[in-house]
């Protein structure tokens, strides 16, 4: 069975835990990893976080989708989309 997704107040405190550093830091380190991130991958560019994955944006082009209700088919426009590509070290360790 699986269990609930851990919340930022969860993540925020093995953080520090990990770091012997208070709450507060941790925060702070993490949302400066975030908005890293999120400036990174918004411009295009890419992420690796070494054994967890590699974050990046990916375009996608105009296609023809179909409505599910009526059935119609529509034109929809291109877009980018945020893809994250595991790294085989995070998944050797959930599978093995």
């Amino acid at each position: 069975m699986a269990t609930k997704p851990m919340t930022k107040t969860q993540l925020v405190a093995a953080i520090a835990d990990a770091m012997e550093a208070d709450k507060k830091t941790a925060t702070a380190a993490l949302d400066a990893v975030t908005d890293i991130i999120t400036r990174e991958v918004a411009n295009g560019g890419a992420v690796t976080l070494p054994g967890v994955g590699k974050i990046f944006c990916r375009e996608r082009p105009a296609r023809q989708v179909r409505n599910p209700a009526t059935g119609e088919m529509i034109e929809k426009d291109a877009d980018k989309v945020v893809k994250m590509t595991i790294a085989k070290a995070l998944k050797d360790s959930v599978n093995g």
